[in-house]
């Protein structure tokens, strides 16, 4: 049984996000735990509601989030999914770490905004906070992504670290869910090369994929470019419909999710970042 966080605010992009979820694991059991974190302010709005309605039942936050999972149910009528509200208010990243551990979550689900100006970043600030200070494999979802399962996956990486089986074995999962097929990707400026320990990383990477997915993987290398126009182009030309990204390799994910903007970074707004935490 699978614990899936879908944090909303019943905004179209956290709804898309949610139903891409009940599509990727159509196929497994799962518990979808919907989360409203509101603020103070929402608690006063609501409360005025209520006064102002004579006692009778309001369109409130409470009754939104009941009426989602209601909705949700309807969309997963041939899976084995169980979907629950949760409600509470209070400071987003701080809820969010508690439902993880009392709910046992697996992973967080989120979707973002394709963001509307060229100066603003993919990501906003609650997804920001969650990739950097939740320690929970986390899948950002844009609002313009297909609702089916990836077929080809990314995995860009500097091989500057090793890849535990905390790493390992949520990225396997996930190419098995779809049948996809794995491409890392490595972009080296042209006339270097691997260190020592970024060879032995690839090496136990290789290792591993040819153990666990030796029919659906595919190494990868770009030279003469920068990360981002590498990984860019690498995107369009394999037709990528998710990228894997590890935490702890600040370096890939401060480039691609936090000092990009969108004119340098368009695929944002169509390929869902899968983040591992190890």
């Amino acid at each position: 049984m699978k614990n899936v966080l879908v944090p909303t605010d019943f905004s179209e992009n956290s709804i898309q996000a949610l139903r891409y979820a009940q599509v990727l694991f159509s196929s497994l059991e799962c518990n979808f735990y919907l989360l409203y974190v509101g603020t103070l302010l929402d608690t006063k709005i609501d409360a005025e509601s209520f006064q102002e309605s004579d006692g009778e039942p309001t369109e409130n936050t409470k009754k939104k989030l009941l009426d989602l999972v209601k909705e949700c149910r309807k969309h997963s009528i041939e899976a084995n999914h169980f979907f629950f509200a949760l409600h509470e208010y209070g400071f987003f990243t701080s809820t969010i770490k508690k439902h993880i551990a009392e709910q046992n979550i697996d992973l967080i689900v989120m979707g973002t905004k394709g963001a509307s100006g060229i100066k603003e970043k993919i990501l906003g600030s609650n997804a920001g906070d969650v990739i950097t200070k939740v320690q929970c494999n986390t899948l950002i979802v844009p609002d313009q992504v297909k609702l089916s399962k990836p077929r080809e996956i990314a995995f860009p990486t500097d091989f500057n670290i090793f890849y535990s089986l905390r790493i390992l074995h949520p990225m396997e999962e996930m190419v098995e869910l779809g049948k996809s097929k794995l491409r890392v990707m490595n972009a080296l400026k042209e006339g270097d090369s691997l260190n020592k320990e970024q060879e032995k990383n690839k090496e136990h990477l290789l290792d591993f994929l040819e153990d666990t997915l030796p029919e659906a993987y595919s190494m990868h290398t770009i030279t003469n470019q920068k990360v981002k126009p590498a990984i860019q182009c690498f995107m369009e030309s394999r037709e990528i419909d998710m990228i894997v990204m590890v935490a702890k390799n600040l370096n890939f994910i401060q480039q691609i999710l936090f000092d990009s903007i969108v004119e340098q970074i368009s695929f944002h707004t169509k390929v869902p970042f899968f983040v591992i935490h190890e």
